[in-house]
């Protein structure tokens, strides 16, 4: 209806729902040049970096029950993200008179930040681009990706929510050292255990990253890169910036070895990979 062939639909309506970010054009959705496609795949790009077991329970009961929705922390906590970076994203693109109008600068600035940040990888334009705060930003909002029980990439939100909690509560307990400070979500306080597994992946994560990002280093690939590489891969994202702006065919092939194993990292959230490395594993 918005101007697909049928084979286009079908195929970008997969790649949107599995937040796959494959197109059947090199200019991904910038082929089509539609606003009315772009703001339809962002709104299922929305709809699928959020938790299923939400999906499931706001229609499970017969009809529509948004409370669902809303009464969860994470959902609250990435439609918040969103809104920041589409902001940002659309009054630096106005500032710096990237586009002829404030529409234009409106669709590419929603559809850039969701697509993203929700580690798709759709793109519309050549957002490496825009004034370098944008796609450096973009980039890192790739880490925090999708809802848990999404099929988005990334540490997942509730984790970054985590995170920040716990970071809350260490700078209470500086001032009250002798308070015993709990951290909930949703209501629900969450035990030690949990949080020490959070911090764990969290380590993990930033130790497979700069490991890939040495290593694509030592391969001779410059600094922006190799991070904007490991980020697009280890984050399930696609594009990058610097050398992989465009594509990964320029890349040498050890450096191609090295985004290979960051890409099962991320598919794989890191432990289920490091735990085969372990001697434990194979004597248990």
């Amino acid at each position: 209806m918005a101007g697909m062939t049928p084979f286009d639909a079908i195929a970008h309506s997969f790649s949107t729902i599995a937040i796959g970010g494959f197109s059947t054009h090199d200019a991904s959705m910038g082929y089509f040049n539609s606003p009315a496609i772009n703001m339809i795949t962002v709104v299922f790009l929305l709809i699928s970096a959020c938790n299923y077991s939400l999906h499931f329970a706001a229609f499970a009961s017969g009809g529509v029950h948004p409370k669902y929705y809303w009464k969860d922390p994470e959902f609250r906590a990435f439609i918040f993200i969103q809104v920041v970076l589409f902001l940002v994203c659309f009054l630096i693109l106005l500032e710096h008179h990237s586009y002829n109008s404030m529409y234009d600068a409106f669709d590419q600035a929603l559809f850039q930040s969701v697509s993203i940040s929700t580690t798709a990888g759709f793109t519309t334009t050549g957002f490496s681009e825009w004034p370098l705060f944008l796609p450096v930003l973009l980039l890192f909002s790739s880490f925090i990706g999708g809802c848990a029980g999404s099929t988005g990439g990334g540490m997942k939100v509730i984790r970054i929510l985590l995170l920040t909690l716990q970071g809350a509560r260490e700078m209470k307990r500086l001032v009250h050292p002798r308070a015993v400070y709990t951290i909930k979500v949703g209501g629900t306080a969450l035990s030690q255990r949990v949080v020490d597994a959070v911090w764990g992946f969290f380590s993990a994560y930033a130790l497979v990253f700069v490991v890939c990002m040495l290593a694509l280093i030592a391969t001779g690939m410059d600094e922006l890169s190799a991070f904007s590489a490991v980020a697009a891969t280890l984050n399930n994202l696609g594009p990058g910036l610097g050398e992989v702006a465009l594509h990964f065919g320029d890349v040498n092939d050890k450096a191609k070895w090295v985004l290979i194993v960051s890409m099962l990292f991320g598919r794989l959230e890191v432990f289920t990979l490091l735990i085969l490395l372990t001697p434990a594993f194979w004597r248990s």
